[in-house]
């Protein structure tokens, strides 16, 4: 008899940090729109979804716990989805902002940045010239001379914050050399396996979108963590289908969500993040790939449960 195939993890990022609210009327912002953008992911398939918070007001990323937890209890209340809480914020943040959800929330899974890194928006002021708050081109210009702080110290401080609550790691590697700074720490014992790695393709800064990149972070991956990891990819902006693809193909998880790409296809806006869930779902079983429940993903990566958290 052949063994089960293993069972796909769809995240889904609904949010984000990366893109304003002038973009597309259908990022979410406020409390309520994070919470039904969540649910109806997690409702067309996501197993994980991964938050930002908001200045309800004017759409500026926010780490304020209390900004988090309206929409925390929501979902919790209304889904089962796995629920991963950024300590990545925005570029514009300090580490210690940053960590304050996971540090008050205790979730099950956390993001986290393994390397500081030029982190490039500053292009989309050319793409897009209507901006209804005055933060938001000075946010994307500020990207120009700006460096997204993610330093030893830093990622040891978050480390050792997830290791008091129970919390795991969606490792986010933007470069080879940061798959490295995973592995030190690793080594260290800092954070223990199953590894959740999910390489980010095509932020400007970072590595490319070729797919002779994908298949690169993917060896050196293989050889650095064999089977104590589990891989995930997304993709930014027009390349988030096609390199989550080649993922799925090369036995990958996927990532998708308004946060890393606000489109639906050439030209035309997504109108949820449900709609772009919907259209990865399709592929992962046009592979004849099936996708993972909440509790398979919570079993995969070896988490604490959802009963275990702060909200």
């Amino acid at each position: 008899m052949a063994a089960p195939a293993k069972k796909v993890i769809i995240t889904c990022a609904v949010t984000g940090g990366i893109h304003t609210p002038s973009m597309s009327p259908h990022l979410p912002v406020t409390a309520a729109e994070i919470a039904e953008a969540a649910i109806g992911a997690a409702e067309a398939g996501a197993a994980i979804i991964h938050l930002h918070a908001r200045n309800p007001e004017d759409g500026r990323p926010d780490q304020t716990p209390a900004l988090f937890e309206p929409f925390l209890k929501i979902i919790r209340q209304r889904s089962d989805a796995v629920l991963n809480l950024t300590t990545g914020g925005a570029p514009t943040m300090t580490v210690e902002e940053r960590m304050q959800p996971v540090a008050h929330f205790a979730p099950e899974v956390a993001s986290l940045n393994m390397g500081s890194m030029n982190f490039g928006l500053y292009p989309m002021l050319a793409r897009f010239k209507d901006f209804r708050h005055d933060w938001e081109p000075a946010y994307l210009e500020s990207t120009r001379d700006r460096v997204f702080k993610n330093t030893f110290a830093d990622i040891e401080t978050i480390l050792r914050i997830g290791a008091d609550n129970g919390t795991r790691f969606e490792v986010e590697c933007y470069d080879i050399g940061h798959l490295y700074t995973l592995a030190h720490f690793a080594d260290r014992g800092l954070i223990k396996p199953p590894f959740f790695v999910q390489s980010v393709f095509g932020i400007l800064g970072g590595i490319g979108t070729h797919p002779e990149d994908v298949a690169h972070m993917r060896r050196t991956a293989d050889r650095l963590f064999g089977t104590d990891y589990h891989w995930s990819v997304l993709g930014a902006g027009r390349m988030q289908l096609p390199i989550v693809t080649m993922a799925a193909a090369m036995g990958g998880n996927v990532r998708v969500g308004l946060e890393d790409s606000l489109w639906g296809g050439p030209g035309r806006l997504a109108e949820s993040n449900a709609e772009q869930v919907t259209r990865v779902r399709g592929i992962l079983e046009g592979l004849g790939l099936q996708v993972a429940t909440p509790a398979e993903a919570r079993e995969m990566l070896a988490l604490k449960g959802g009963d275990q958290v702060n909200f």
